[in-house]
């Protein structure tokens, strides 16, 4: 939604198209399409919203014409809490995570955006695994306690997706543990290897968040929002939970 609105402040009534491919994960995607066409159609951009057919979701069919990306359109990939659910070198030897970052690079997207939990997950042994999940989520249901009333439904489904993936991050081994995040170091690397070079956010991009959180009537001063080796960091109480990036 925010890039309709960026790209229509930009253009100032001149006349685009954005074609957006949404990666199924589980759902059909037809509320976002809705959603986004509306908003579209009322900022005057013409948009073409389709949801990737299971065939070109496999690792290796991935690509510009799979993904109905002609050669000459500008490119933009976004990994939003997508990454650490992909399987990696110490799951299998295949490590679909490297490899999809690859097929990726090789598309030559103008940009690639990753957001990220801040949590070392994936590798480390089982004691460090279960201080490292009861410090993140801890932290997590901190400032769900501080922020959201006792009784809400909302807040209800929110804390049991909290138990959920923190059962699983420090219970699961193998390919049973889909819970597999890394720090923004490893990300960088990870990126670094695959032939991506960093591109610092804007200084607008945090504005927005603390504007964002202040505006809001749940504003509650225990969040934060930094920038910290090029990614905007946002976190309760001095503790980075989620880390967004940009990539070239």
């Amino acid at each position: 939604m925010n890039l309709l609105y960026a790209l229509a402040e930009r253009l100032n009534g001149s006349p685009a198209v954005v074609k957006i491919t949404a990666v199924p994960d589980g759902s059909g995607g037809e509320e976002e399409r809705e959603r986004l066409n509306s908003l579209a159609e009322g900022l005057g951009i013409a948009l073409h919203f389709n949801v990737a057919a299971a065939s070109c979701c496999k690792l290796g069919d991935l690509s510009r014409e799979s993904l109905g990306c002609e050669a000459e359109e500008p490119l933009a990939v976004n990994f939003a809490f997508k990454l650490y659910r992909m399987p990696d070198e110490s799951v299998t030897t295949e490590n679909p995570r490297d490899e999809l970052l690859r097929r990726v690079r090789a598309m030559e997207p103008r940009v690639v955006t990753v957001v990220e939990q801040e949590m070392s997950g994936n590798t480390a042994p089982f004691l460090a695994r279960v201080n490292e999940a009861c410090g993140y989520y801890g932290a997590v249901l901190e400032s769900i306690e501080a922020t959201v009333a006792q009784g809400e439904a909302e807040r209800g489904r929110v804390e049991e997706g909290v138990g959920r993936k923190l059962g699983n991050a420090v219970a699961c081994e193998g390919r049973d543990r889909v819970e597999r995040c890394e720090v923004f170091g490893k990300w960088r690397a990870r990126m670094g290897m695959a032939g991506f070079r960093a591109k610092p956010l804007s200084r607008a991009v945090t504005e927005s968040m603390r504007a964002r959180l202040n505006s809001t009537n749940r504003a509650n001063p225990g969040f934060t929002v930094k920038e910290d080796n090029g990614g905007a960091c946002f976190g309760w109480m001095g503790k980075s939970l989620t880390v967004a990036s940009a990539w070239r």
